[in-house]
Parts: C-alpha cells; structure tokens; sequence
C-alpha cells in the first residue's frame, strides 16, 4: 500500500534517484546496519537470533558489493533501500525489521559521516607523506643558493632547502585542519530518527562506541540536518588543493627554459603532438587546474545548504558528488605531488648563478649603513642611488669605481661593500629565527622531523 495513487514519474525518478553515485557509501551503511542490528537485540526491540540473521544477510550483501556482483535495480532508490532490498531477498521478512527505530535521515546522516571521517583520516596521512618528501629533498639540497622571488622579479637569495621547508610549513596546517575535521565529527547523527527521536529505549552511546564516534549528537534535529563535518572536509581540502596549486605553479616556472631550476621526471611530463622537443610539465600544471574544482565543491555545498530550514530536505543529496570528487581529486593531486618532487632534479649551478646577483644583496648593504647610525629610509635612498647608477653604467655593484661610492654612498669603501657582497653573506646573514641561514634551516629542519614523527592523533 502506498500513500501515493500515482506512480511516479519517470523524469521525477530520474531527479529523484541517487544510487548510482551513493553506492559509494554502501560498506558504511552496511556497517552501521550491523551495529544497528546488535543494539535493537540488546534493548530487546528484536531477539537475539533475528539479529544474527540480519548481520549474515549483512555480511552476504557486502560480499556480493565488495566483489563487484551487486544488482542494483531500476526501483533502488539509494542505498539504503538496495541494501534492504537485496537483505530481505537473503534473509526474508526478518530483513524488514532493520529499519526500525532509525529512518534514512540520520541513516544518510551516519554513512556520510563516517565517509568523511575516513577521507580526512586519509588526506592527512598523504599530506604527512608529502611534508616527508619535501623534508627528504630539502636534507638533500641543504645549501643549495637560489633567488626568492616577489612579484615574480628577483628578490633575496635562500637556500633550497629553506624553499622547500616552506610547503612543509602549508602542509602541516593542512594536516592540522584535517585532524580538526576528526574532531568535529565526533557525534553520531544514528538513533536520531527522522527529527524528533524515536519511539524506543535504544542505546545511542553503544552505536556510539561500536562505529568509532566520541557521542552520540545530543539534538535529534540538529543530527540530522547537520553536514557542518562536509563543510569542514571541503575547506580543508580546498585549502590544501590551492597550496598544491601554487606549488605546481612554481615546479611549471622552474623547470622552464626562462629558468632552467630544475627538470621533472619523464614519469611525470607529458610532449607535444606536433612539437618534438617538448617535454611539457603537465602534472604540475593539472595540480594548478584542479584546485579551483575542490574549491568549487565547497562554494557548490555551501549554496546546497544556506537556505535550508531544518531539518532534512531532499536538497541533502547533493552533498555527496561534491565529496566524492573532492576527495578523489585531492587524493589523487597529493599522490602525484609526492612522486613528482620525488622524482625532480635542481640543477645547482643555475640556481646558484642567479643567486649570485648582486642586486639580490641591496638590502643588505642598506642594513650596514644602518648599523653606522643611518636611518633605515634614508638608507634605502643611498643604496637605490648605487643601483641605478651600476644598472646605467650596465655593471655590478661591486665594480662601481671608488668615485662613484664617495659621490654615492660616502659612509661606504670599497671593501666594505665587497664584504657585503661577497658569495655566501647574503644568505648566512638572515639568522633570525625562521630565516635562511643554514643553523635556523638546520632547525626547521630538525623540526619538522620531530612533528613527522609524532602525528597528529
């Protein structure tokens, strides 16, 4: 019997359908099915024989998914009425009292969660690799000169290592919100019914601990409309996607002729169809193009959700594609970012030859005068007048004729901006605490070792 005197309508059950993506979740709902099972045997709303008849039928329909040879029909809405509908066929009518005291809102509401609570478990485990790999190369290439750049034009030498550290300094902030994103699905949704509770003595803090949840969500409403845990997921994610971006866009810039910094592997670049010489950095390209889609799933969910009232509306289904996809897309881009770096090669003297501009040392020699008592601005002028004036006479700043440094700088000799100048001063000035000096390189390094080896919980 149903409520309805009409069937529905085909265009209606098209819209309407969502098992051919929410399969996904079916282990999840199977195994919040099989806890279910167990806590209505022990509050005595089904015997203890119907409950294990109902975890054999479980376990048989998670074999036949597991193993690819689940018939989804044309009537299975989503998964959960095809997980019920394919137990009932195995176990018969016992199968149709699974369903009770529990509804598919805070059913839906359980296997997302649990969805998300793997894949941020995941994403900070990759994350982690790829800290790992950037520390390893950075170990590598410890005093390795190379320019730092803002605005993209040449700004103050570093050292390699120092750049690399620097996206391990992203990455563990990622990791960091991923863990937060463990936290806060920390409440089980199950056992709240459709909104209002059910109608039975049942045990929410046994489902609890059996699905791995902290409590259960203490608000039935607020458990089932709540997906701030979706959001959570899509903001790390996003966040972590736009940092493998940027670095994607530096590995593209480096590995440019213009550059010459470094080279990806062949496992890792593609060439052209037309052009033989290519060799196209095209992974670091694709993990710049795929943020702005991670990204998109969040605004998307987040235009799902903002005009809901409470508590489950049907708009709810569109939650999961824009996880799934996220999740494999970041998935995905972190593992490629790992290979990818693991496989470059720098190239040390390009690097170090571009480093070597003297320009690159201007703030330095501002900072000498400063130590003679010159204020810092007018400093900047006097030092901004010796650039001008060696990028007119078309030399370095170290060839600018003793005449030229008493017409310029009077408070400079000769030898004093040669000191400044000299290979290597530049970089080991910066000792202040993070900077690019090899001790404070050396403790970043140490540690970022000691937070690899104690990850977040």
């Amino acid at each position: 019997m149903s409520r309805f005197a009409e069937p529905q309508d085909a265009l209606f059950q098209a819209l309407n359908s969502s098992i051919s993506f929410d399969i996904r979740l079916a282990p999840y709902d199977i195994a919040q099915s099989r806890a279910h099972a167990r806590m209505l045997a022990r509050a005595g709303v089904i015997s203890t024989e119907e409950a294990g008849e109902l975890e054999r039928g479980l376990e048989a329909v998670g074999a036949e998914i597991d193993s690819g040879r689940f018939d989804i029909r044309p009537d299975d809405e989503d998964v959960h009425m095809a997980v019920e509908r394919r137990l009932t066929e195995i176990v018969g009518a016992v199968g149709g009292k699974l369903h009770t005291a529990r509804s598919r809102n805070d059913q839906v509401a359980t296997d997302v969660a649990m969805f998300v609570r793997d894949r941020a478990r995941v994403a900070g485990e990759l994350a982690g690799a790829l800290m790992a790999t950037l520390v390893d190369l950075a170990e590598r290439h410890l005093d390795w000169p190379m320019p730092a750049y803002t605005h993209l034009q040449r700004a103050q030498p570093v050292y390699l290592s120092h750049h690399l550290l620097a996206w391990v300094g992203k990455l563990r902030r990622d990791r960091l919100r991923f863990g937060f994103c463990l936290e806060a699905i920390g409440e089980l949704p199950l056992g709240a019914g459709a909104l209002a509770g059910v109608n039975f003595d049942t045990d929410r803090g046994y489902l609890a601990r059996e699905l791995g949840f902290a409590r259960p969500a203490p608000n039935s409403i607020d458990a089932v409309s709540n997906r701030d845990f979706a959001l959570d997921y899509l903001s790390a994610a996003a966040t972590c996607a736009t940092h493998l971006s940027q670095l994607g866009a530096e590995l593209v810039l480096w590995s440019s002729e213009e550059f010459r910094f470094c080279e990806v592997a062949d496992a890792f670049a593609s060439g052209s169809s037309i052009m033989p010489q290519k060799k196209n950095p095209d992974a670091a390209e694709l993990l710049r193009a795929k943020a702005p889609r991670v990204t998109g799933h969040l605004v998307a969910l987040h235009g799902v959700l903002h005009g809901l009232p409470l508590t489950y509306n049907k708009d709810l289904q569109e939650d999961k594609e824009h996880l799934f996809d996220a999740a494999d897309t970041l998935e995905l881009c972190l593992r490629a970012a790992e290979g990818m770096l693991s496989g470059a090669r720098f190239d040390r003297e390009r690097m170090a030859a571009a480093a070597a501009d003297e320009l690159l040392a201007a703030t330095d020699v501002a900072d000498l005068l400063v130590r003679r008592g010159v204020p810092f601005r007018e400093s900047h002028g006097v030092v901004a007048g010796l650039v001008r004036a060696a990028l007119e006479r078309g030399v370095a700043p170290s060839q600018l004729s003793a005449e030229d440094l008493r017409a310029l700088a009077p408070a400079l000799s000769p030898a004093d901006l040669a000191g400044v100048l000299r290979e290597g001063a530049a970089l080991e000035s910066k000792a202040s605490q993070g900077g690019t000096a090899l001790p404070r390189v050396r403790e970043q390094l140490a540690a970022a070792r000691a937070e690899l080896a104690s990850p977040p919980a």
